[in-house]
C-alpha cells in the first residue's frame, strides 16, 4: 500500500499535484468535507488512489454507478496528475466534466490513464459518476 502514516502526509506536499500541502489541500475533502468543485473532487480521487483509500472512492462514487467494492492495485504507483479540460464543474454547478492524464508506474513500466470524468453535485456533494477512457 502507498499510505504514509497520516502525520507524515499532512507536512507532505499533495500528490494531486495543486502544489499545497496534503493537510489543506485533499486531506480535508478525504476526511468527509465536501469538494467545492468537481475538479477539486477529481484531485481527492487522484489522490485516494495514490495513498490506497478505497472506501473514500468508493464514498465519492454516485449510488448509480458505484461498484460493491473497490480494490486498488498496491504496486501500481500513482506520479502525476494533468487536468487538461473542464466544463461545469463549479460550485454552483449541478454536473460537470474533467478530463485529465494521470501517469503512473507499474511492474510493466510507465503508463497514463487518460479520462474524461462525469461529476454530479446533490445535496451539497460531488460524486464521480462514470468516465469514457481515451
Amino acid at each position: 500500500m502507498n499510505e504514509a502514516p497520516t502525520s507524515e502526509r499532512g507536512a507532505q506536499r499533495c500528490p494531486c499535484g495543486s502544489g499545497d500541502v496534503f493537510d489543506i489541500c485533499c486531506g480535508p475533502v478525504l476526511d468527509g468535507r465536501p469538494a467545492p468543485t468537481a475538479e477539486r473532487l477529481m484531485r481527492s480521487r487522484y489522490t485516494a488512489f495514490a495513498v490506497g483509500d478505497a472506501a473514500y472512492l468508493l464514498r465519492s462514487w454516485h449510488p448509480s454507478t458505484r461498484p460493491a467494492r473497490l480494490d486498488i492495485d498496491p504496486e501500481v504507483r500513482w506520479l502525476r496528475l494533468d487536468i487538461l479540460a473542464k466544463a461545469g464543474g463549479g460550485p454552483f454547478d449541478a454536473d460537470g466534466v474533467v478530463e485529465f492524464e494521470a501517469i503512473h508506474r507499474d511492474p510493466s513500466g510507465r503508463g497514463v490513464l487518460h479520462e474524461r470524468s462525469r461529476f454530479v453535485r446533490e445535496h451539497g456533494h460531488w460524486y464521480y459518476v462514470d468516465g469514457d477512457l481515451f
